[in-house]
Order: structure tokens, then C-alpha cells, then sequence
């Protein structure tokens, strides 16, 4: 493995120490508002408004839960007034303990996406502004008490001593923030299919990794191809029923994500048989449409458009509904790199900031005119098509996160964001 990936990997900066709590009896708690815990978290978090994310792109569903962890309703001081309701649902939890306290909470579900959160990427330029701190995508299962997490690469760095898949791992045990996303509506049964698919692929993880399932560096060389079948989900499933179909697939985090969602409706007990079949399993279904590289949301916004790979911080800006200049003004802070910010990051994610930004300078235009007066509109539509000529239909570590921006009753939406946790 390179040095540039060991640091990819590896990187996650300490930050300041924040908010101090005492253990308390746990008690039924809701994610409450306060000014001055709003301030401190402010300071600690420092991340840009389009880090942040309107209200709508949270879960619907109430919660009303017993816990000593801290929960809190921040609001970002960018977008005070705003009728976006611009911020983050905070659980400011401790690290010992964090496993089984989120799993007896109820705050972490089976199936939710663990989106690896790196505020120090905020403001360092449009590679990392446009990933809104994203680097990595873990899934979560709820089993004998605690939160489990099942990521790929699957080794001991993400899984833990053992492969527990704990959250103990180096990755989870040196990161200070994680964006909780849940798909919508997954049933009882769902959720069951989903852990006994996991417990399958963490128990055998030595065994298959690498040989059967190994780990695919370019996020750019998405398996899934637009109008055929996705067979690489077939042979995830094979490889989980001890089938061992020939070869290896390789796959990146979030991609073995989307293709252990993709496996809800198949109860793996009894969907041997469909899987040594020759065709597709008529129980595979896809968890969320692969985006774009950019979308037609802010083009048409009808219930049947949807967002792009590219279009976080748009979709975030979009929805403060600024008049123009400000408007523009906040889209061209997306594009730029403050020295401050790109000092902070690895090594490796600094080279490829770097090395990215003159890619980006097309999207900025694209930024510009997405939106505003018609002229503009039609010479962002054309940039559009070249970006999607360009970058194959892919599901990245913030895709999850960009399609819970899409408005609650669009067809495209299957995400919802439900909390972002701050470890101590």
C-alpha cells in the first residue's frame, strides 16, 4: 500500500477538547436547543455552512430516547434566521462505552450508514468542500448489545482487535465525528436480513478478505453500470453463503455499502438456492438510485428530479434561499482553498486537494448558474452534461448524505440524516 493511502486511511486530527459531561443516570432526552451550547459547539465543530444541513433532511420519525449522552440541536451561526433551519443534530457522546450506549438507545439501528465526518476539511478547498467532509462509509448492526460496524476494507484497522467491528477499530477509535444516516422505511424483517447478512461477512471476514472481497482504491471505477444487472451484489451474497464463486471482487467503502443494502429483501437462510441460480436474485434490490456527477434538482425541482455527486453544498446553499448576491457570494466560498484550512489536512488529502482544484474550476460556473436567470441556467446545463459525459453513475461516501437533501416527498429520496456523533 502507498504512503499516500496509508495516509488517507491513517489521518484523523485530534481536536480540541469540547463540551464535559458527568455520567448520569439515563434519562429520556430529545435533541434540545440552548445559546450557550450552541456557542461551544459552533467553536468546536468550526465548519462551514454548507456543512450543515437543512432541517428537512432529517428523519421524520420523533426521538424521545433514555441516555447519558448529551443531545443537542445545533444551529449554525451562518444561517441564523433562516427558514432551512440550517444545522446539525448533535449526540456528544464518550468514546468508552459509545458501542453499547448508542445500541441501547436506540440512536443507531441496523442498516444505518456510518458517514466518517472530517471537519477539518471544511473551507480547504473544492475537493473537500464539495465531499462536505466525507471520507468514508461504514455499515451499522445492532447485535448483543451493542453497535457493530461492518466497513471494507474488511481488517483489523476498520473491524477491530479480532474483528469485532466494535467501533474500536483505528479508524473509529481515532475519529471525532460521524453523520448517522438511515434508509427510510426499512421493516423488522429488513433490518433482520441486513444483520444476519453482516454476521456472515464479519465471522468470515479473514477468510474472504482479500482473496474473495478485496478493496478497490478508485472511487472513480464504480461497478454498477446503468441498465445492467448488478452482479457485483449477486457475488457479495455468494461469497456471504460460503458459495466461493471464482475470482475477486474488489469494492470500495461505500460501494460494499450499497450492496449490503441491496441485500434487505434476501433472508440469507433461505436464498441459497436464488443465488447459485445463473440469473439475478429477484430479492436484490437497490437501496438508492446511483447519482450523477451532477443532478437536475435545482433545474426543474420536481418530485421525480434528483441530485448529483457534486451537488452537496449547492443543494445546502440552495436551500437558505439567499437573494442573488449573497447567493453567489456563499457558492463562490465552495471554490476556495483558505490556507488556514489546508494546512490541517493529511499530507495525502492536502496533495490531492491540490492536485483536484483545476477540476473543479467548470463546476464553479456550474455553481453559479444552477438556479439563477435563464441565461446562466442554460450554460450550467451545459457544463452539467459534460461533468456527466465525464464521471460514471457512482455512489460515494456523501452520496448518502447528498440524496437526504433532496425535498421529503421526492421519488429519488431513500436517506434520511438523522444525527451526527461527537465523540470525546
Amino acid at each position: 500500500m502507498s504512503r499516500t493511502m496509508k495516509l488517507l486511511r491513517f489521518a484523523a486530527l485530534a481536536l480540541a477538547a469540547g463540551l464535559a459531561f458527568s455520567a448520569s443516570p439515563a434519562q429520556s432526552k430529545e435533541f434540545t436547543f440552548s445559546e450557550k451550547a450552541n456557542e461551544r459547539m459552533a467553536r468546536k465543530l468550526n465548519i462551514p455552512v454548507f456543512f450543515a444541513l437543512p432541517a428537512s433532511a432529517r428523519s421524520a420519525a420523533p426521538i424521545n430516547v433514555n441516555t447519558t449522552d448529551l443531545l443537542i440541536d445545533f444551529k449554525h451561526p451562518d444561517a441564523k434566521g433562516s427558514a432551512a433551519d440550517l444545522g446539525l443534530r448533535l449526540i456528544v457522546t464518550k468514546r468508552a462505552g459509545m458501542a453499547q450506549r448508542l445500541a441501547k438507545s436506540g440512536l443507531i439501528q441496523t442498516g444505518d450508514l456510518l458517514l466518517t465526518f472530517r471537519t477539518e476539511w471544511g473551507g480547504a478547498g473544492a475537493y473537500t468542500n464539495i465531499q462536505m467532509g466525507v471520507s468514508h462509509t461504514g455499515v451499522a448492526y445492532v447485535k448483543d448489545g451493542l453497535v457493530h460496524n461492518l466497513d471494507n476494507p474488511l481488517n483489523e484497522e476498520y473491524l477491530g482487535a479480532r474483528m469485532r467491528g466494535d467501533l474500536t477499530g483505528e479508524h473509529y477509535g481515532t475519529l471525532d465525528y460521524l453523520h448517522v444516516i438511515r434508509p427510510r422505511g426499512l421493516s423488522d424483517a429488513q433490518r433482520a436480513n441486513l444483520l444476519a447478512w453482516a454476521t456472515r461477512i464479519s465471522t468470515n471476514a479473514k477468510r474472504v478478505y482479500p482473496s474473495q472481497i478485496s478493496f478497490n482504491q478508485d472511487y472513480n471505477a464504480p461497478k454498477y453500470r446503468p441498465g445492467k444487472p448488478v452482479d457485483f451484489v449477486q457475488r457479495l451474497g455468494q461469497v456471504a453463503l460460503g458459495q466461493n464463486p471464482a475470482g475477486t471482487i474488489d469494492m470500495f467503502c461505500s460501494e460494499f455499502a450499497w450492496s449490503l443494502l441491496s441485500l434487505r429483501d434476501c433472508d440469507p437462510a433461505k436464498s441459497g438456492d436464488a443465488f447459485k441460480a445463473g440469473g439475478m436474485p429477484a430479492c436484490v434490490h437497490e437501496p438508492m438510485k446511483p447519482m450523477a456527477a451532477t443532478g437536475d434538482f435545482v433545474f426543474s425541482r420536481s418530485r421525480n428530479s434528483y441530485a448529483g455527486l457534486a451537488d452537496g453544498p449547492l443543494l445546502v446553499i440552495d436551500a437558505l434561499k439567499l437573494p442573488a448576491a449573497e447567493r453567489t457570494k456563499m457558492l463562490e466560498r465552495v471554490f476556495v482553498a483558505n490556507p488556514g484550512s489546508l494546512a490541517k489536512l493529511s499530507p495525502g488529502h492536502k496533495t490531492i486537494s491540490e492536485a483536484m482544484a483545476p477540476k473543479f474550476e467548470p463546476l464553479e460556473n456550474y455553481y453559479r448558474g444552477a438556479g439563477a436567470g435563464v441565461l446562466q441556467s442554460l450554460k450550467a446545463r451545459v457544463i452539467s452534461k459534460a461533468y456527466i459525459r465525464a464521471i460514471p453513475e457512482n455512489y460515494s461516501p456523501t452520496s448518502f448524505l447528498i440524496n437526504a437533501l433532496l425535498p421529503p416527498d421526492n421519488v429519488n429520496r431513500t436517506m434520511d440524516y438523522v444525527a451526527t456523533i461527537v465523540i470525546e
